[in-house]
């Protein structure tokens, strides 16, 4: 046989191409619209009618029933919206609002909701919600979003985000952290507090703050400080702007409803990543009791009475599912499961 021309080699070879992208683009649209099926579905988890939009919605439409708010990540169509469950009854069925955050934190008020606002531009904001969903602030965001809080009293709120990196483990990472006043100023950034050390002033330019905690003082709060690897837990003054470190080695804390002790995740190994592991600190004694769970923790702390602290926790086996954990704030015993598919809880007394 003779060997093909140039020009019939070209065709060859075009209608070739021609196939592939064929090929390719089936396999693609197959793919999205699997995507889409798979949003679309039931997530299969048991679901209560909806009293409101809010999170006022849990189980009927009484707005001051003790809930659990958290962000639902059952795949599905009602996946990354913000759901609730009874106090009571945490792992029955649970009321879907039509809120969506990538990371939530609520009172009886008010709702706290981090987002990633995706698009031709993606934007990042912090938003605060009333019970019914609608909008009563708003604050952008420097990047992805990290931890948030509300006062017990509904009148302060707190959000951190990453300026460059994308989690904690990342080398070199940073982090900007807000307190604000719902119905007053902003503090600015925490960055902009004067910290102290041992007695001696840090003002390296690798400071970070985060994961700031209320008390019952509206002028104190708690949080975490970093700089040149160390983190340490700081006792926050916001009329005199200051963070004056306590103790060393911990991330994210959480003060108890009692107001006496503080729930924490610290450091247990940095290799071959970066695994933490939850610690609750006496105030009073200074005494750590370690909780034993097996599996790193990478949440700020919820507590679910002065007793019980719960915490969101990636599932290994299945990458981007979670669940809500409790355990004994004494260390008594292991952890338990929660609330199935679910994440950053917060407990509405």
């Amino acid at each position: 046989m003779a060997p093909l021309g140039l020009r019939a080699r070209w065709t060859v070879v075009t209608v070739a191409a021609i196939v592939l992208f064929g090929a390719a683009a089936a396999f693609g649209i197959a793919a999205f619209s699997d995507y889409q099926r798979q949003q679309a579905k039931p997530s299969g988890m048991l679901t209560a009618e909806a009293g409101s939009a809010g999170i006022a919605a849990v189980a009927g439409s009484e707005a001051d029933v003790a809930r659990i708010v958290f962000r639902n990540t059952a795949l599905g169509a009602d996946y990354g919206f913000v759901a609730a469950v009874p106090l009571t009854d945490p792992r029955g069925a649970r009321v879907v609002t039509d809120v969506s955050c990538d990371r939530v934190y609520a009172t009886n008020e008010y709702e706290m909701c981090l987002r990633v606002n995706r698009g031709v531009v993606t934007t990042f904001s912090a938003d605060l919600l009333d019970g019914n969903g609608a909008l009563v602030k708003s604050w952008p965001l420097p990047g992805m979003p990290s931890r948030t809080r509300i006062s017990a009293d509904s009148t302060l709120v707190s959000f951190s985000a990453f300026i460059t990196g994308e989690s904690y483990s990342t080398i070199g990472f940073a982090i900007a952290t807000q307190i604000a006043e719902v119905n007053g100023p902003d503090s600015g950034t925490l960055e902009d507090f004067a910290l102290t050390v041992g007695g001696k002033p840090v003002t390296a330019a690798d400071r970070n703050i985060w994961g700031v905690t209320f008390t019952s003082d509206a002028n104190v709060f708690y949080a975490t400080a970093a700089s040149g690897g160390r983190t340490w837990l700081v006792r926050g003054d916001r009329a005199a702007r200051t963070l004056v470190a306590v103790r060393d080695g911990v991330e994210c804390p959480s003060i108890s409803p009692d107001g006496t002790r503080i729930a924490y995740k610290k450091v247990v190994s940095t290799s071959p990543t970066t695994t933490w592991t939850v610690a609750v600190l006496d105030l009073a004694t200074n005494e750590e009791v370690v909780i034993p769970e097996p599996n790193s923790v990478d949440d700020q702390v919820e507590w679910l009475n002065d007793s019980t602290v719960i915490y969101g926790l990636l599932r290994a086996d299945d990458s981007g599912a979670s669940d809500v954990w409790s355990a004994p704030s004494d260390g008594s015993s292991a952890p338990t499961l929660l609330i199935e598919h679910a994440w950053s809880p917060a407990v509405i007394r």
